[in-house]
């Protein structure tokens, strides 16, 4: 026997051990829990609150085989459907959407006979505990399924892929998937687990969990379901004025008088500049969040004098603390350090200030309350007294080593139910800090993020990456990816992170084309660990990593790609009002905007930069031209030669160094330029039909 019953925001269903719940959960949207017994009273995914909506119509019909219960929301039907005639009936969802009947996503029995779509395994210690889950959905040919946060795969579409449910540097794990069928879902669980888009069955599975919970809109189109999402799980803020320019930073500044002296010499070769960077080790110790004074003798002095020249000051700030920090013993014997399930409170080892040879360090805690209060306070008279307010959260998967989750022993849980929140509650450490002082919106540089993250204002950047042309290749669709998956504020280290000779000029060439890719992000960012690199340790530095560190010629294209970020930030901040508004990330696949064009849909090493531009980066050595596909719908106008080019057709277009190919929308009003200033993308770019 099954039993459904209507509630005032959807319908429960029981049938044995199980709660089955459906309910409404914004416009076209729903949320779906289930569990053994009962569903937990607390939950740590993303989703607060319901946003405004109509209430559902709840229906029950059936026949002498099925028993059915019906849930209309706007465009999302839901069916739950009990077949009697089943070896082992269990009641059954089926998504569609109600206009057109069409069915979006159905659930999937692993097995005809046992177990079912739902499963749960383990004792789940007498009813009220964690137990490992699986959810299963049925797989359709053709679908394409795009997000699920930043991955090192190189793909875009995600269909054929198994993904891990973890962080790690350079993989952030956002479990959201959007489809080409027309719908998106989220898994609320920051469990670590797995997720598989296999050609047979779609499934979700939780190592250690006490609840299915997920999350699915069917808006009509990806831009609408980008929009509900951002309902459901959070809008980013508008992104600060002075944040939309050039970021400067190298492997690490030394001291005061070194990081001093770059910001001088932009502003005496006039090159623009918005923020430069103090990266670790710039502290007396991990944990204690202040400016060693042998090295940086006046802060305050430092932050004025950059403000004087418009130039903000941005400051790493590591999860970690050292057992030589003055503030240690608070940390340690109030709680509020990460734990473990076994061995001692540590999960890392670094060469730290006082150390001789690397040793071990904590994690403090961000699922805890005073945990947060405890590090802002801290924040806050290191930095924020100085009038610093952009912060660099690096390691904030947390990096573990060696890399086991499941040994956290968090506030929120254990590791293995709720590692995935970490990075986000670290953001939501600094969001709630920057509100309580008025500060305005955080803006915060991440390597690591979870659903929800954005509404702390999270700025994702892709790790330390490579500094290859493969590398370069993989973030243009990490990029997009990300911005499918709620996070428009993102960036790479350009150029890559690990390695690169500024006197080779074969990686001249590979920074040159990655700024060409960079100028067009919603950040623009130089950083990396160039050659002569030494290991890691607080006597690092890096090789030089200033933009006249690459030789004349590259000098002269990247100078120019300086000045076209300048005339194109108006333009983004109207992208990025935008964002904040509907969701809709500055930096998009071609089919968000042109979702009827099932070619747009193949394009994965081409993006859109608001409506107007679309950007074909060149991400291949020594490539001199490049095929670029044009969405149909629209006339595109090349932005070098002024010709213009019906959609719906292929284009090779010139990109001899200096340029890569920029195409805008016609009637589009954007500030490219007839050239850059010393070339530079949008300059002088040739194309013909093909």
């Amino acid at each position: 026997m099954v039993s459904f019953r209507p509630t005032p925001t959807g319908m429960e269903i029981r049938h044995r051990h199980e709660v089955l719940t459906v309910e409404a959960w914004g416009a076209d949207s729903v949320r779906v829990r289930a569990a053994p017994f009962r569903l937990p009273a607390e939950s740590h995914g993303a989703l607060d609150r319901p946003p405004p909506s109509p209430p559902p119509r709840v229906d029950a019909d059936g026949d002498a085989d099925v028993d059915r219960a019906v849930l209309v929301h706007g465009e999302l039907t839901v069916t739950a459907a009990f077949d009697r005639r089943a070896a082992h009936p269990e009641p059954l969802l089926t998504f569609t959407r109600t206009s057109t009947g069409a069915e979006l996503l159905a659930e999937s029995r692993e097995h005809f006979w046992l177990p079912g779509a739902r499963v749960f395994r383990g004792d789940g210690g007498g009813g009220g505990g964690a137990y490992e889950i699986h959810q299963q959905f049925a797989a359709y040919d053709g679908e394409r399924l795009h997000g699920m946060g930043q991955r090192t795969h190189g793909r875009l579409d995600l269909k054929g892929l198994a993904l891990d449910l973890v962080h790690r540097n350079g993989e952030v794990s956002i479990p959201f998937v959007l489809s080409s069928r027309g719908y998106g879902l989220l898994w609320n669980l920051p469990a670590v687990g797995r997720a598989e888009f296999a050609e047979n069955a779609t499934r979700w599975q939780a190592g250690r969990a006490r609840e299915i919970d997920y999350w699915l809109t069917a808006a009509p189109t990806p831009a609408g379901i980008l929009a509900r999402y951002a309902d459901a799980t959070g809008h980013p803020p508008e992104l600060p004025r002075w944040a939309s320019g050039f970021w400067q930073s190298k492997l690490r500044y030394r001291d005061q008088d070194e990081l001093l002296a770059v910001a001088r010499e932009h502003r005496r070769r006039g090159l623009p500049l918005s923020v430069i960077v103090a990266d670790y080790f710039h502290w007396t110790a991990m944990g204690d969040y202040r400016f060693d004074p042998a090295e940086w003798p006046d802060p305050g002095a430092m932050v004025e004098e950059l403000a004087e020249q418009g130039v903000e000051l941005m400051v790493s700030v590591w999860p970690t603390v050292s057992p030589l920090a003055g503030s240690y013993p608070d940390y340690r014997d109030r709680g509020l350090l990460a734990g473990t399930a076994q061995g001692v409170e540590c999960h890392q080892t670094i060469q730290d200030k006082g150390m001789a040879a690397p040793m071990p360090v904590a994690f403090y805690d961000p699922t805890n309350p005073e945990t947060r209060e405890f590090v802002w306070e801290r924040v806050r008279r290191g930095y924020r007294d100085l009038g610093i307010r952009v912060f660099w959260l690096d390691a904030c998967e947390p990096e573990l080593s060696p890399a086991q989750p499941e040994n956290l022993a968090l506030y929120a849980g254990p590791g293995a139910e709720t590692a995935g929140v970490y990075p986000r509650d670290n953001a939501r450490l600094f969001a709630e800090g920057m509100a309580a002082d008025s500060a305005g919106p955080a803006v915060l540089l991440c390597r690591s993020a979870w659903a929800g993250a954005q509404k702390y204002g999270a700025a994702l950047w892709s790790g330390d990456i490579p500094a290859t042309w493969a590398s370069l290749r993989q973030q243009i669709r990490a990029g997009l990816a990300v911005a499918l998956s709620g996070i428009p504020w993102w960036t790479t280290d350009i150029g890559g992170f690990h390695g690169g000779d500024a006197r080779d000029p074969a990686y001249r060439e590979l920074l040159v084309r990655w700024f060409q890719f960079g100028v067009f992000c919603p950040l623009f960012r130089l950083h990396g660990d160039r050659e002569p690199r030494t290991p890691t340790s607080y006597a690092q530095t890096g090789g030089p990593n200033e933009v006249w560190s690459y030789g004349e010629e590259a000098y002269g294209i990247i100078a120019g790609l300086l000045h076209l970020r300048e005339r194109l930030r108006p333009y983004l901040h109207e992208q990025m009002a935008a964002a904040a508004r509907t969701g809709l990330p500055p930096m998009r696949p071609l089919f968000v905007d042109y979702p009827g064009d099932p070619r747009a849909w193949q394009v994965d090493d081409a993006f859109l930069f608001g409506p107007d531009v679309l950007v074909a980066p060149v991400a291949e050595a020594g490539r001199r031209d490049r095929e670029v596909y044009l969405p149909a719908g629209t006339r595109w106008v090349c932005a070098a030669t002024g010709e213009t080019y019906d959609g719906g057709g292929t284009v090779t277009a010139a990109a001899p160094l200096d340029r890569i190919p920029v195409f805008t929308r016609e009637g589009a009003d954007v500030p490219l330029g007839a050239d850059t200033g010393a070339g530079g993308a949008g300059a002088g770019v040739g194309a013909a039909a093909s």
